[in-house]
């Protein structure tokens, strides 16, 4: 007999106060919730609780990585059956994640990748564009991995595929960091098309185009660390 799914949400959140209550409430019909507060100045630790989350919290910034792979760590010590890693500022669909796993369990999968090339996108600009299809070559040549989308943050993984993860990188570079750990070690994966949804808020609060440069040292540091 099938176990019942175990789904858990993993949110990295940091200074979300204005929109972490709404996203946790969203989420907590479909699964379990935990939110890593990386070092926030602000009152997202109590919306998320009150929103229904568990609570972790990082007393100082360490990066989304790092906060991520403190959430993961503790579903998979809850028995989580299903992982998905989901942003905080409101720019994924809870449609699109539960789709995810049911393809992750439909197919027999390790990951299913969000990709917004193959969905849509609403709201976001051409700089923007630019630097993520960069990524996508840049991945392409580092990895094998044949993606149309590197850095999204809506991922869905099994219980095993989330075990084989460790995300030594903290900060932005985890995204590449984990495509690789998923070449590298053999995960079956798919993409699945999902709708990104950019707003004020969500612009304002997202990776600066700058920050390119940034990820690529943080990538080739870890690299060299290896």
């Amino acid at each position: 007999m099938t176990a019942p799914r175990a789904v858990w949400f993993v949110i990295a959140a940091m200074n979300e106060g204005a929109m972490i209550g709404e996203v946790v409430a969203s989420l907590t019909p479909h699964g379990a919730v935990v939110v890593v507060d990386d070092g926030s100045h602000d009152e997202t630790s109590e919306f998320a609780s009150a929103a229904g989350a568990h609570l972790l919290r990082h007393l100082l910034n360490r990066g989304q990585g790092a906060a991520l792979q403190t959430g993961i760590q503790y579903a998979l010590r809850n028995g989580a059956s299903h992982v998905v890693t989901f942003d905080a500022d409101g720019q994924h669909r809870v449609e699109d994640a539960l789709a995810m796993v049911a393809r992750c369990d439909e197919a027999g999968l390790d990951a299913v990748l969000g990709s917004r090339f193959l969905g849509a996108t609403v709201g976001m600009g051409w700089r923007k564009g630019l630097v993520l299809r960069a990524a996508v070559i840049f991945t392409r040549l580092t990895t094998g991995l044949r993606l149309t989308d590197t850095h999204n943050g809506l991922r869905v993984f099994s219980r095993a595929g989330a075990q084989a993860l460790e995300i030594r990188q903290d900060r932005m570079a985890h995204a590449s960091e984990i495509l690789a750990q998923i070449a590298r070690r053999g995960l079956r994966y798919e993409e699945a098309p999902v709708t990104i949804i950019y707003t004020e808020y969500s612009i304002a609060k997202g990776q600066r185009l700058s920050n390119a440069v940034r990820i690529l040292e943080d990538l080739v540091m870890g690299r060299l660390a290896r």
